[in-house]
């Protein structure tokens, strides 16, 4: 009912509560005596009126929501009808030297009994409602007693269009167990959730403890899961903190929840100190990785962010996002190019002399790599060289080169060819005084290319979901965290490294398939996963360093320095210099060997492979 209705309803429901309490008050002490002959009782009702919608009207009592009364509207109800007998009192006192307690306490009881009454109606008109439509309301179970857990509640019984009723708590404090809050009973600790969900027929699972870190909030999901049941969460404590979202915004379990992985918190001041008011060059700005680089490179308030990619559309879409986002003090420049056009590239490092490079752009897609071996090494070789090389010449402070997990002990063209380009840069750095280091990690998810779209796909179809092998693993990361890590390395750089993120625990991608069926709502029964064989190029399990390489030591939390094993110039040149003649057969022989062997004869080899 809208407040223009509402109001003048309220106000005659109140002016006949007001005159019948103050009436039956009198009368029940005086019941042989007329009260509407007694001017003394009138100019009382009359008072006690004005007084109540004066009172009632300050308080709020005709803009509340009365279906979703609670204490703090009966509080306003108490104070309001009690200041109104009050105000009686006065008046009586000063009109006829004498107040009528017993007629005024009388009155004060009926007063508040009847207004609370007729507000409480529309409370219980509407529980009424709701347990009719119970049947047709999922019956939900909430993971957290507390605050958080009791707001969801309530907004879940106010808000039954949500199609969920909430009909029981998981807590693990001991002392809750038992109680209900709401009229909604604590049944018990997080460890019996598939047991209590069972008992109680739970068709959702909403957790709500924002305080929970990821490895925590990992394992909950991961029992409700095998509940097999749908799972829902309310935000993490700092986005409810900072006024991103509230504690009431229900949100879908992603991915990544799964992941268990706590956010590292990055050296601002360093970073800054290589951004802030520097000129800024993302390459692949475009991609996944490049395009959240750029996100983050704009927060730290660059004089000018240059984003220089090949498909005019993803770089149109980053620059208009950045341009709703970005300082006003910061130039965005957006960059048409192709690494693989050196000309073009020495041309754009000359006429805007970058402090910093982040060298996102390259082919990482491994199954199409084995197919056009040419492709991988023009732009992941050659498209690194001469980024890097201008980037030399030019005076570049820092060039960041983010290669791949694939690239250690590659069998197949892409890993070899990002190992390969790690090679260049790592061979730039021992005569350049930019600073070139690279950077390994694995996969993000939800990348382009990744298996995450695809499976969402397939399982928006229908199914089966397609997996290669069921042993096969993987390291995931978030993009985000990818990207806050690779400017967090690059702002280590002293040259020649090359940085390794730490990835957690290897993911098996058949359960990952698994995660995302029971994400979207389906069980595996439903969707089906079919096993489709591994495919040319890929391996069964990836290495962020070759055992020579590993060195234990954290440089910053996440972060590592591998030894990568050096190749000589002349080496390195000779290969370049004859890769272009070979063919596809004799690139992938080449390429593969020479990212794999420690020391490399280059004209043994290329003599071996033709």
């Amino acid at each position: 009912m809208s407040l223009k209705r509402r109001f003048p309803l309220l106000v005659l429901v109140d002016s006949l509560i007001v005159f019948f309490s103050i009436f039956l008050g009198y009368f029940l002490l005086h019941p042989f005596t007329n009260v509407f002959e007694n001017f003394f009782l009138l100019a009382s009702a009359i008072t006690i009126f004005a007084a109540h919608h004066a009172f009632a009207t300050y308080y709020g009592l005709y803009r509340k929501v009365w279906e979703y009364a609670s204490i703090g509207e009966l509080t306003s109800i108490f104070k309001a009808v009690t200041l109104s007998v009050i105000a009686v009192g006065v008046v009586q006192f000063l009109v006829h030297g004498d107040i009528l307690f017993r007629a005024l306490a009388i009155t004060w009881m009926l007063h508040l009994l009847l207004i609370g009454g007729s507000r409480l109606s529309w409370r219980l008109l509407r529980d009424t409602k709701i347990d009719r439509k119970g049947s047709d309301l999922k019956r939900t179970m909430i993971i957290g007693a507390g605050k958080a857990g009791t707001m969801v509640a309530r907004q879940l019984l106010n808000n039954p269009e949500n199609g969920l009723l909430p009909v029981l708590y998981v807590d693990d404090d001991n002392r809750k167990h038992g109680l209900e809050i709401y009229g909604i009973r604590v049944a018990g600790g997080s460890s019996a959730i598939v047991d209590i969900a069972k008992d109680n027929n739970i068709e959702h699972i909403i957790i709500a403890i924002p305080s929970l870190n990821k490895n925590e909030t990992a394992e909950l999901i991961k029992n409700c899961f095998d509940a097999g049941i749908r799972t829902q969460t309310i935000p993490r404590i700092e986005d409810i903190m900072t006024g991103k979202v509230s504690v009431t915004d229900i949100q879908d379990v992603k991915i990544e929840d799964l992941l268990g992985r706590e956010e590292v918190q990055l050296d601002m001041n360093t970073i800054a100190a290589q951004l802030t008011g520097k000129t800024i060059l993302v390459t692949g700005a475009g991609g996944s990785i490049g395009s959240e680089i750029s996100r983050q490179i704009a927060r730290f308030g660059p004089k000018r962010l240059l984003l220089l990619g090949h498909g005019e559309n993803s770089i149109y879409t980053i620059d208009m996002e950045l341009r709703k986002k970005i300082a006003p003090d910061t130039e965005l420049v957006p960059i048409i190019a192709d690494v693989q056009d050196s000309e073009r590239i020495m041309q754009i490092m000359e006429q805007y002399r970058p402090d910093v490079v982040y060298h996102a752009a390259a082919h990482k897609h491994v199954p199409l790599m084995e197919g056009n071996p040419i492709e991988a090494v023009k732009n992941n070789i050659y498209g690194t060289k001469n980024v890097a090389q201008a980037a030399h010449i030019c005076g570049v402070d820092s060039f960041v080169m983010i290669s791949t997990d694939k690239a250690v002990n590659p069998p197949n063209v892409m890993g070899a060819s990002k190992r390969f380009a790690e090679m260049i840069v790592q061979n730039l750095a021992k005569r350049s005084d930019t600073k070139f280091v690279a950077v390994r990690f694995g996969n993000v998810l939800g990348s382009r290319g990744s298996v995450i779209p695809l499976f969402k796909k397939q399982i928006a179809a229908g199914g089966p979901v397609t997996v290669t092998h069921p042993d096969m693993t993987r390291y995931f990361m978030t993009i985000p965290e990818a990207s806050r890590l690779v400017i967090q390395a690059g702002s280590l750089a002293r040259g020649g490294e090359v940085f390794v993120l730490d990835m957690g625990e290897p993911v098996k991608i058949v359960d990952l398939a698994k995660n995302l069926i029971r994400l979207s709502g389906y069980t595996e029964e439903e969707i089906g996963i079919e096993f489709a064989g591994i495919r040319p190029g890929e391996k069964m399990f990836e290495e962020l360093l070759n055992e020579d390489e590993i060195q234990s030591k954290q440089i910053f939390p996440k972060i590592y320095i591998g030894k990568a094993n050096p190749v000589s110039d002349l080496e390195l040149f000779y290969v370049l210099e004859k890769l272009p003649e070979m063919s596809d057969k004799e690139i992938k022989e080449v390429i593969v060997a020479m990212a794999n062997r420690k020391n490399v004869d280059s004209k043994e080899l290329l003599a071996s492979s033709m």
